[in-house]
């Protein structure tokens, strides 16, 4: 479908022709070649674990010890925001009855914990940048609406160079001042490009709330989002603990290291922060929580039972043999490649969900969702055959959250780019500020010689 009419669109008999031609001279590259070649596929080892790339101080992800010898040995994961276990952030929000996001982002951003004073005053400084600058909605996003909000997400920040006269400008200084007005102002632009996609592709109707003095970030969004501006203090907090976990998780992730890559070249932070965007939005990555849900429904719907571990476990050992779901082979929500035993981020989400899934009526999916968790793991290895441990991820839980929360399809992806803006930014200073140096890996050249034609001759 063509979006623009006066544009000539290509007939299919003439992208037939294109395809053929590329297909014709490009020869698919082995995979199996690549590893007898040594090259690290995916930036990663034999093993599974990941290439040293660099060094950090913002985040730590730890699935694994490794011995000596090199072998893995799996351990119970722990996600680690500048020395500090989330685990002990999440119970700390929990013994307190507070949000906790918003001294996650000081606490990314600048190494340590705000004192009382610093964390009032942040809050407030959040608060006060949430709102877009002038004509900004109306020219970048209401004026262009988009079917996906995370490419809509990544063009506004990217607009954002044409209304900040010293965009260019690297130092310290700047970069924090960029990083403390994306992070205030991408939930306003993600609730914006929500509603005109709600008027244009859904043909529904819009609104637009303006922020409310003193909410944390989780209320604004709640906030803004919703038509009657009401949510409940438990929904506030879920959404919040949220947030946290997903804030960041080390430097090696897709988007993260995508963020360091640009930034490594010195351009500028709106570049690299919308690359992170894009590089989040591929369902490989930050788009598995929608594959989540909707291999969730797809269950419910073909599974006489699902309270029943056999027939659950049989219908998981079908999509793993593609014989069932979306033909990708793929348990959505389960494995990590870096946790073994566990992942502390989907623990902290399962508990936490339990209570409202109960209170909301979900309870069937949240049920099933344990299921998974508990059953996948002896199904993967009976079929992989491999040493390779799998748990559930993030995404196994988050997406049920957002549901629970009536939360849109359309903005799971995109609240997991709200919460990791922060680890973007870290990552970014830490960056310019100390690596000084190009990211720029090899790739090993396998085409083969031809002797140039002139076009005359051909």
């Amino acid at each position: 479908m063509m979006y623009y009419p006066d544009v000539p669109a290509l007939e299919p008999d003439e992208l037939e022709l294109l395809c053929h031609e590329y297909l014709e001279h490009n020869a698919t590259l082995d995979p199996h070649l690549a590893d007898q070649m040594g090259v690290k596929r995916g930036l990663r080892n034999l093993d599974g674990t990941g290439v040293l790339a660099g060094i950090t101080n913002v985040s730590n992800v730890i699935g694994y010890d490794k011995k000596e010898d090199g072998t893995i040995v799996p351990i119970p994961g722990r996600l680690v925001y500048r020395g500090i276990d989330i685990d002990t952030l999440a119970a700390e929000a929990d013994a307190h009855d507070r949000f906790m996001f918003e001294e996650v982002i000081w606490l990314l951003l600048f190494g340590s914990l705000p004192t009382q004073e610093q964390y009032a005053k942040f809050r407030k400084l959040l608060e006060h940048h949430r709102e877009l600058p002038q004509g900004f909605a109306d020219d970048m996003i209401l004026n262009s609406p988009s079917p996906n909000l995370m490419n809509k997400m990544a063009r506004s920040v990217l607009a954002m160079y044409s209304y900040d006269e010293h965009a260019e400008d690297n130092s310290l200084p700047n970069i924090l001042r960029q990083s403390i007005n994306l992070i205030a102002e991408l939930p306003t632009m993600m609730v914006n490009a929500y509603q005109i996609k709600r008027r244009v592709y859904d043909r529904s109707s819009m609104y637009f709330h303006l922020p409310t003095e003193g909410q944390s970030t989780a209320e604004h969004i709640l906030s803004t989002y919703r038509a009657d501006q009401k949510f409940t203090h438990e929904e506030a907090r879920l959404l919040d603990l949220c947030l946290l976990v997903h804030a960041d998780h080390g430097g090696g992730n897709c988007s993260t290291f995508t963020c360091r890559v640009l930034s490594s070249s010195g351009t500028d932070t709106y570049a690299a922060i919308s690359s992170a965007i894009g590089a989040l939005k591929g369902p490989k990555h930050g788009g598995a929580n929608l594959k989540v849900m909707h291999q969730l429904d797809y269950i419910l719907e073909n599974v006489e039972d699902p309270s029943n571990d056999d027939e659950v476990r049989e219908f998981l050992r079908k999509i793993l043999r593609k014989e069932r779901g979306d033909g990708s082979g793929l348990i959505y929500g389960m494995g990590h490649a870096v946790y073994t035993m566990s992942d502390p981020r989907a623990q902290i989400l399962k508990t936490h969900a339990k209570s409202l899934a109960y209170k909301k009526g979900y309870d069937e999916e949240y049920e099933l969702l344990c299921s998974i968790e508990r059953l996948a793991p002896q199904v993967f290895a009976e079929e992989k055959h491999g040493p390779k441990k799998v748990c559930a991820n993030v995404d196994l839980f988050s997406g049920l959250i957002y549901r629970m929360l009536g939360i849109s399809e359309d903005l799971y992806t995109p609240l997991f780019a709200i919460a990791r803006v922060p680890g973007w930014c870290a990552h970014r200073v830490e960056e310019v500020e100390f690596a000084n140096r190009i990211i720029r890996p090899a790739y090993k050249y396998l085409g083969k010689p031809q002797e140039y034609v002139p076009l005359e001759k051909r």
